[in-house]
């Protein structure tokens, strides 16, 4: 005599634990793909402060000479 098959409600219910176990771990990857991606702007936003901080304190230095204006011809 053959098995019988699971009713089914238990097959429903196998499905749907599955279903729900695959949109958990998609959810976890994108989490960690998110975490990832704010982290390396954030790294990269500070980096770039740094380097306009390093760039203003330069131009305060060494000013650039202002243009002498010439005089217009009427």
């Amino acid at each position: 005599m053959a098995t019988k098959p699971p009713p089914p409600v238990t097959r429903a219910q196998a499905a749907f634990s599955a279903s729900e176990q695959r949109s958990r771990m998609v959810l976890d990857q994108i989490e960690k793909e998110r975490a990832a991606t704010d982290a390396k702007t954030a790294k990269l936003k500070a980096l770039r402060l740094a380097k306009e901080a390093e760039d203003k304190a330069i131009a305060a230095q060494n000013p650039v000479p202002a243009k002498p204006r010439r005089k217009r011809l009427t």
